[in-house]
């Protein structure tokens, strides 16, 4: 054996992942709102970046758009980007001093402001609107500002009578005098401190409280969560059909009085990623253009490329910003190109269900789609997680027609959102009086050549939100 050091040349293949790489993986994942917000903060910190304005639907806009992704294209192909940039025939419409506006933009940008600032009510604004009318002074006011500012957002009161009383500095009977004005109030039930009081101050609101209500909701309100109605008929002494009666007048009342008003959280709102439409019996996929952004290379600095080339600190830095802008654009444009290659192999995959509805999807993995596509499963993963998909059938998240599911008695894979289609069906047609049990289920969906267990048909029914057939019972 050879003991000592020696020096030695090998070739080896590794993947390296560059920091450009690193983008364009983080691009692709990305769903519309994040996209967004990633290109304005690039926006900010490379001057070189710039958006193009907004004017959907005008025909000019869709050529200017053509024509730059066709550079973007040429771009790619070309090593010199100092000779693309001095080529392009961008205008100076991308830098505008602001001196220069106009009325029209004025009154644009004060649209904007109107309803970037404008908000829904809340619940506090709602009850304390109500209750300066209400109080009968300056102490019960203050109070009731208090309990209101503490409620959550449901509506619910989260302090006890003599916390609000140790904080406000005032006796318990004038708190209690506040929060039986708060509990007059609209929405009903607001100012609660369970969900017993909470019903019980609709149903005065109402004026539909009875003793047996009462009773219902204070003794026997987990007995009517499992519809033991016979458990309540006898202890209230009255037979299961008043049973039922009473469930159904509670059960029109609302939980959470508070959550129809707004909140402090953030509303999102989902915007489609592609457009799947309907043309000569097939169907054509199509990027929604308004969900991704449009960037270009900013016009003024191409005019600084001509003091670039006596100032090398100047030429460094613009190579560097723009090579970066530049990769930024590509990564976008591969991001779409990915999505549609892949919502185009989903849509032939998935043609039935666009045909026949949510009953007829197929099973589908990533894998598949992959295979078809050519690209590796984790791509596939990135590019349908968090985009949506519109078509004649509504609005689907991508990822909702991948699922894993059963064979049927031809040995074709059925989805599991396709028998949950199934079971749904078979339980809105039930007699209320005698619900299917799991185990009929099972059964009902064999006669339509589905090979199931009655596991299966419990775990789907929970994921469905559908309560056991002892608790859909009616009587």
């Amino acid at each position: 054996m050879k003991l000592g050091y020696d020096l030695t040349i090998e070739q080896t293949q590794k993947l390296v992942m560059t920091p450009e790489l690193i983008q364009a993986i983080q691009i692709l994942q990305f769903n519309t709102q994040e996209l967004e917000s990633y290109v304005q903060e690039q926006i900010l910190v490379n001057p070189v970046l710039e958006q193009n304005p907004e004017d959907a639907g005008a025909p000019e806009n869709d050529r200017v758009q053509h024509d730059d992704h066709k550079e973007n294209q040429e771009l790619q192909r070309e090593l010199d980007w100092k000779e693309y940039i001095r080529n392009s025939q961008y205008d100076e419409a991308g830098y505008r001093d602001y001196s220069g506006r106009n009325q029209e933009d004025d009154e644009n940008r004060a649209s904007i402001y109107e309803r970037v600032v404008s908000n829904d009510v809340t619940l506090p604004e709602h009850l304390m609107f109500q209750f300066q009318f209400a109080a009968r002074n300056n102490a019960c006011r203050r109070v009731g500002k208090y309990i209101i500012e503490s409620l959550d957002e449901n509506g619910y009161m989260t302090s006890s009578i003599g916390e609000i009383s140790c904080a406000t500095g005032v006796s318990e009977d004038k708190v209690s005098e506040a929060l039986e004005i708060i509990h007059g109030l609209e929405p009903p039930g607001v100012g609660a401190r369970d969900i017993r009081e909470c019903l019980l101050i609709q149903l005065e609101h109402r004026n539909e409280l009875t003793d047996n209500l009462k009773k219902l909701i204070l003794d026997h309100l987990e007995d009517l969560a499992a519809n033991r109605l016979s458990v309540i008929a006898k202890a209230v002494g009255v037979s299961v059909k008043e049973v039922q009666e009473m469930a159904d007048v509670i059960k029109c009342l609302e939980p959470k009085p508070g959550r129809q008003f707004a909140t402090e959280m953030e509303t999102k709102y989902i915007i489609p990623d592609v457009i799947v439409e309907k043309s000569d019996g097939g169907y054509v996929v199509t990027i929604n253009e308004s969900s991704s952004p449009h960037l270009k290379v900013s016009s003024y600095y191409r005019k600084l490329l001509n003091d670039a080339e006596s100032d090398s600190q100047l030429s460094e830095y613009l190579s560097e910003r723009i090579s970066s802008a530049l990769w930024l654009i590509k990564s976008i444009e591969q991001r779409k190109e990915t999505i549609f290659n892949v919502v185009t192999a989903v849509v032939k995959y998935q043609r039935d269900f666009f045909e026949y509805g949510s009953k007829h999807l197929k099973v589908l993995t990533l894998k598949d789609i992959a295979e078809e596509v050519g690209i590796h499963e984790s791509t596939v993963s990135r590019s349908i997680s968090g985009k949506y998909l519109q078509c004649p059938r509504g609005v689907y998240e991508i990822k909702y027609f991948f699922s894993a599911g059963v064979s049927d008695s031809k040995g074709e894979g059925i989805s599991s959102n396709s028998v949950k289609e199934f079971i749904r069906e078979l339980i809105d047609e039930e007699n209320p009086m005698k619900p299917l049990s799991d185990q009929k289920i099972v059964e009902l969906l064999e006669e339509k050549g589905f090979n199931i267990s009655r596991r299966t048909v419990a775990k789907y029914r929970d994921e469905m939100g559908i309560l056991s057939s002892s608790k859909r019972r009616r009587y």
